[in-house]
């Protein structure tokens, strides 16, 4: 049963920095390119970064520099560190397997919220 659990979201000024997770479990994690999407109140959502199974790193332009995103193949987590926060940020975060086991493409979990404000 695949499942991806996202956590570490909250409420944060601008400038300030979070540390998202996510937890995945029913897939062999160690063989799918994972990302960080996020989809703010009426947009879609939208890819900010993913990872390789062996680390190699990209993203959207709109984050790179600020953002980080890592993985642990031994627990099978991906992070995203967000430094540098900007009220534009606020948004709800997911992440999902972008590449690999082609049977888990269309599972999300149920995201995390991250507010940025003052």
């Amino acid at each position: 049963q695949v499942q991806l659990v996202e956590s570490g979201g909250g409420l944060v000024q601008p400038g300030g920095s979070l540390r998202l997770s996510c937890a995945a479990s029913g897939i062999v994690f160690d063989v799918n390119s994972m990302g960080w999407y996020r989809q703010a109140p009426g947009k879609q959502r939208e890819l900010v970064a993913t990872i390789t199974p062996r680390g190699t790193t990209m993203y959207v332009d709109s984050v790179e520099g600020r953002f980080s995103i890592s993985r642990d193949n031994t627990k099978n987590m991906v992070y995203l560190q967000m430094n540098s926060l900007k009220p534009e940020d606020t948004a709800v975060y997911y992440c999902k397997v972008v590449r690999g086991e082609i049977r888990t493409y269309a599972y999300w979990g149920q995201g995390t919220q991250v507010t940025v404000s003052s």
